[in-house]
């Protein structure tokens, strides 16, 4: 199984290896939303060709709690990282969250494009493409892997609306290269939420932001 010795950067004698997987998870007033959903994604994610053992998944899980109390003080609103190096040590830290800057339909789906690249090696996309065309729904996700956590609530969001979504796999290449027709076009991350192009928004896509900001605000702490 290897090593799965784990701590944060800066702990003395840690020392972290080449990074296997970068897990990037939203915050909200110190607090991790979709903490079930990406802990489920993370158990599903490979290293060099093995799932990442239950061990693993539950220090991170351990862990959350532990690395927010005493790391979002300054980010409450920011990202919660998790790191696995080759020899599967692990590592968890607090950064600062900031927006994306370029919002095209083309910017997104480049960074959909490096995220499926990323899940035929760790079979979990953090960040997944969707398109609206003629009133129905199409997220980009290859057969064989599965949604992050922030993709898995939309589709259950979706779901709930009575909104199909069919899945394909070559959604971000469609747009880069210019061959697919859409209405709307939005990105769904782990990171980032919901982002909507802002070239091709639209009220589908806008509803789906306002809910993933609900749920953001729903778990704020109570003072």
């Amino acid at each position: 199984m290897g090593d799965v010795r784990a701590g944060t950067p800066e702990m003395e004698g840690f020392v972290l290896g080449k990074p296997a997987l970068v897990c990037r998870w939203r915050l909200h007033d110190r607090r991790l939303p979709l903490e079930n959903r990406h802990l489920r994604a993370l158990s599903r994610r490979l290293v060099g060709g093995q799932a990442l053992s239950p061990e693993m998944v539950g220090w991170a899980k351990q862990h959350i709690e532990w690395t927010l109390d005493e790391g979002a003080a300054q980010h409450p609103d920011g990202v919660l990282m998790l790191i696995v190096d080759e020899e599967r040590r692990a590592a968890m830290a607090v950064g600062e969250f900031e927006p994306l800057a370029h919002t095209s339909a083309t910017n997104l789906a480049e960074r959909a494009a490096l995220s499926l690249a990323e899940a035929r090696s760790t079979r979990v996309a953090p960040e997944t493409l969707w398109l609206e065309r003629d009133g129905e729904l199409v997220v980009g996700i290859e057969q064989g892997t599965r949604p992050g956590g922030a993709t898995d609530l939309i589709l259950q969001l979706a779901e709930t609306l009575g909104m199909p979504v069919a899945r394909e796999s070559d959604v971000a290449q469609g747009v880069l290269s210019g061959s697919s027709r859409y209405d709307e076009c939005f990105l769904v991350s782990d990171e980032y939420g919901v982002v909507e192009s802002r070239d091709a928004g639209g009220p589908r896509s806008r509803r789906f932001a306002d809910s993933y900001q609900k749920l953001l605000d729903s778990t704020k702490r109570k003072c």
